[in-house]
This record gives structure tokens, sequence and C-alpha cells, in this order.
């Protein structure tokens, strides 16, 4: 009895997971007929002894369909997933093209801007961690930046690579809907930008020494050399803006596996029990309360001292 009630709830999970990925990655007509078909199926085999199997078998014929599935670059993107960054790299010097640096008036769209900077490992000075939220306490998008003696912040984004006039899908992300991309910007883009659009931004020193931030910087600049190569599919579990920094630690230990690497909106908490993050002493609320760069961040949007501003004050900021 238990074996054949694991079994029709194992079809059934699987079968509303191959329905998912015709609706997203086909056709919502396609997912119907599936729908259909499954349906039509259990009923004429409804005495068979095997009719549990029918689902199963379902989900099998489209995951074969699915894996056939291959991410391109070669789509028409939202502008600002037009362009792939890329790194080069000679000894301690790198140089990044197309990295972004937008604009966003009051008023208008976002300008776009591309930009070629170089950056000099042996400057690396640490590593910092912005946390922004847009509407649930439990839902994030990590931001990971590394500052520099001598030249601005770099930034870098694990995003969906939208298609132009695509609306981001919770849903959609758990199938193969999007590609992967890691952008690589100026920090007053990627903090300001979203402060503009309302969102709640954290901002958070590490305790990464330099040698460990470029350890971690040059895992950015693989990845972002690889995907020019060979293009990725974003997943929600697998492959998301946070699980895919974990992934990518290719000079280092990775983070201990925790529930709060999906629901990362409380991945700031889970760094500062585990000693990532520089606190200054201060329990986590309050170091919290203070990381909001939100009214500092609105009020320098347009300065070219953005960078500085937002960390004015806090000590945790300065080398260790």
């Amino acid at each position: 009895m238990i074996r054949s009630l694991l079994l029709t709830a194992s079809g059934v999970v699987l079968a509303l997971w191959a329905f998912g990925a015709l609706w997203f990655d086909a056709a919502p007509a396609a997912a119907c007929g599936f729908l259909a078909a499954m349906v039509a199926a259990l009923f004429v085999l409804r005495r068979a002894r095997h009719a549990s199997f029918v689902p199963i078998i379902g989900f099998a014929v489209v995951l074969v369909w699915w894996l056939t599935l291959a991410p391109s670059h070669e789509r028409e993107w939202s502008i600002e997933y037009s362009r792939l960054p890329r790194a080069e790299i000679e000894g301690d010097k790198v140089r990044i093209s197309n990295l972004r640096n937008f604009d966003y008036p009051e008023a208008g769209d976002a300008l776009p801007r591309w930009e070629t900077r170089t950056y000099d490992l042996a400057d690396l000075e640490g590593m910092d961690l912005a946390i922004n939220y847009w509407g649930s306490p439990w839902l994030a998008h990590p931001i990971v930046i590394f500052r520099f003696k001598s030249a601005p912040p770099l930034a870098f984004s694990i995003e969906t690579r939208r298609e132009k006039d695509e609306v981001y899908s919770a849903l959609g992300g758990f199938f193969r809907q999007y590609e992967l991309i890691v952008l690589a910007g100026d920090e007053r883009d990627f903090l300001g930008g979203r402060v503009s659009n309302g969102e709640d931004i954290y901002l958070y020193a590490t305790t990464a020494t330099p040698e460990r931030a470029r350890a971690r910087l040059l895992d950015y600049l693989e990845t972002i050399n690889a995907l020019n190569e060979r293009p990725r599919w974003y997943n929600a579990v697998t492959s998301n803006c946070t699980t895919a920094i974990r992934g990518m630690n290719n000079h280092g230990p990775k983070l201990p596996l925790d529930w709060r690497l999906l629901i990362n909106g409380k991945g700031d908490e889970m760094l500062y029990e585990r000693g990532f993050l520089r606190s200054d002493g201060l329990p986590f609320e309050e170091l919290k309360r203070r990381a909001h760069i939100n009214r500092v961040a609105r009020h320098t949007r347009d300065d070219r001292e953005f960078s500085r501003a937002i960390r004015s004050g806090r000590r945790e900021f300065s080398s260790p």
C-alpha cells in the first residue's frame, strides 16, 4: 500500500515538472496536450496493473526532449544584457571589456554605457558584498564587489540574461527559460540603479584578505571568459545568483551547504554567523541597520564619489 502511494505521489510530482517544462520551454498548448494525454492514458489503463507508471513514462519522454535544449548567445537581448564582459589577464594586470556603467536619470530610460577598464591585482584591498531586496525579506540578490587602492570598485552580478521585452518568472527560473550571465560593472550602476527602482540595498565588508579576494576575483574572471565561449542555462536552484557564486569557487574552500543559500534573503545572517562579514564588534541586527545605504546612495547616485560616500564612517571598510 505504502509503495503504491509513493509511486503515485512520485508520478504526480514528475508529471507536474514535465507540464511546467512544456509550458515554459515549449508552448502552453503542448503542456495542456501532455496533461490531456496523461489523463486519457490513466483513464484507459485505470485497471491495468502498471497504470501508475504512465506519468513516469510521460516525464521520461519530456525529459529526453528537454535535455536537448541548448543555451545560446544569439538572441535579441534586453539592452542591459546585450554584451558579455570579457577579461584579459597578464600577470597582475587585468583588462575587462564590456564593463557596464549605465546612468539612470530621474525621468526616462537608462542611458547605456559600456567601458573597458584595467585593474592591478596587486592593488586589491578587499571584497565587499551588497544584498538587495525588492519585496520579500526571504529573497534577495547578492552583488560581489572588489575594492582597489587606485581604481574604482569592480562589481559582479549573476543574473538571468533576458531577451528584449522578456519578464522574469520565478517559476520559469526552474526550467530552461533563461541563459545565465555574469555582469561586470561599476557599483554606481549596479547599486544606484537598484535604489532608483525602489529596492533596499545593504552593503557589508567581508573578512576576506587581499589574497583571498584575489582568488575569488580570479574565479569571476574565469567564469565570464568561460561564458563567452560556452553559454549556460540559469536555474533557480542549481545555478542561480547565489548558488552559482558557491559553485564557481575554484581557488579555495566552498561555503558549507546551508538552507539560506536558497532562501537567500537570510544569506547575510548566515555569513555573519560563519565569520565572513566584518562586524566591528556589532550584533547582526545593528550591523544590518548600519549596512542600509539607500539614503546615501539616493543622494549620491549621480556623484563620482558614490563609492566613497556609501562607505563613509564605517571602520569595517578600512584595510584589515
